[in-house]
């Protein structure tokens, strides 16, 4: 007879996280007091970037990674626009510039100091004016430099091209119009060559962003999703939501066949937005609920059951943003 085991085998059976010590924290960070669904930080290997509270117009802190502890109240910011910054994105190819979009309908393209800021950064390298309402989503194409898109409440996605030498670019390169209600989140595979999208009427789109088409449509009864995120080295598509009892939920996709997800799961009854993170390297997938205390952390594999819960994060203090 042959035995087979119940257990699989995992690089990760243990993974722990563990809150930094004080001196290590980075206090007196005016957060933003803002409801809106985003991130509201991002970080990369010299900056952590995050959206902050002040009086008339938006303006975000950005922090050297290694310049941890107490904050000079009277720290420099990066304020231009006229309204509320909703969303910040690093460039992936350059980690001195950072793109920021607003609800004054502008989305404004930074260049950080290499040096320590000494003083408020008040007017962007670029600025990108073709939105009618306000822009509440921005992403970096990640394989082409200098291609940013911007999502509006005005329900339209624009491709911009920032290699030119206007300071004030007013034309898109490109339009998509295949929403008919907010995109709530937008993801790009490995290459860039597909991106997925979930929209307010609770549908998620694959979109091919060359030709403008939309390639695929997933309205799945059972499962109305917030935010949609790719798995790209696995061809499969992630997503967060609500169940019809409006339970928190997720779902994972085929990117071939969004007709039915490969896998469906209630976690609890809270009310917070669930973000997901994917980090390709190891096949970790990272659940964060706004407002809860805890981290859910899970591997992705390539064969049934795909989704392998591995262990939990826990802390009595809600989170805001994540980066």
């Amino acid at each position: 007879m042959s035995w087979h085991p119940q257990y699989r085998s995992s690089k990760f059976r243990h993974v722990y996280g563990k809150a930094a010590s004080k001196e290590k924290c980075y206090d007196c960070v005016p957060i933003t007091r803002n409801v809106h669904d985003n991130h509201f930080c991002a970080v990369n290997p010299h900056f952590i970037a995050v959206v902050t509270e002040c009086a008339g117009g938006g303006a975000f802190l950005v922090i050297p990674i290694h310049q941890t502890g107490k904050l000079d109240p009277h720290y420099p910011k990066i304020c231009g626009h006229k309204g509320n910054v909703l969303d910040i994105k690093w460039n992936p190819f350059n980690d001195f510039v950072i793109a920021s979009c607003s609800e004054d309908a502008t989305v404004k393209i930074w260049d950080i100091p290499k040096h320590l800021l000494t003083r408020n950064i008040t007017s962007p390298k670029k600025e990108l004016l073709g939105h009618v309402r306000r822009v509440g989503l921005i992403e970096w194409h990640p394989t082409a430099n200098n291609i940013l898109f911007s999502s509006g409440y005005d329900y339209k996605i624009m491709i911009w091209n920032l290699d030119t030498k206007e300071a004030v670019i007013s034309n898109p390169v490109k339009i998509l119009d295949a929403h008919k209600d907010v995109v709530l989140s937008m993801s790009f595979n490995t290459d860039g060559s597909l991106l997925a999208t979930a929209c307010r009427d609770r549908k998620i789109r694959l979109i091919d962003p060359r030709a403008g088409t939309v390639l695929q449509v997933a309205s799945y009864k059972s499962h109305r999703v917030n935010k949609v995120l790719f798995l790209g080295n696995v061809k499969k598509l992630f997503s967060t939501g609500t169940s019809r009892w409006n339970n928190r939920q997720i779902a994972l996709w085929d990117q071939n066949d969004l007709s039915v997800p490969l896998l469906e799961e209630d976690l609890d009854g809270s009310s917070g937005l669930l973000f997901p993170f994917y980090d390709s390297d190891t096949h970790m997938l990272y659940v964060v609920g706004k407002g809860d205390g805890n981290i859910r952390y899970y591997e992705i594999s390539p064969e049934k059951p795909y989704l392998n819960y591995l262990m939990e994060y826990r802390s009595h203090l809600p989170q805001k943003g994540i980066g």
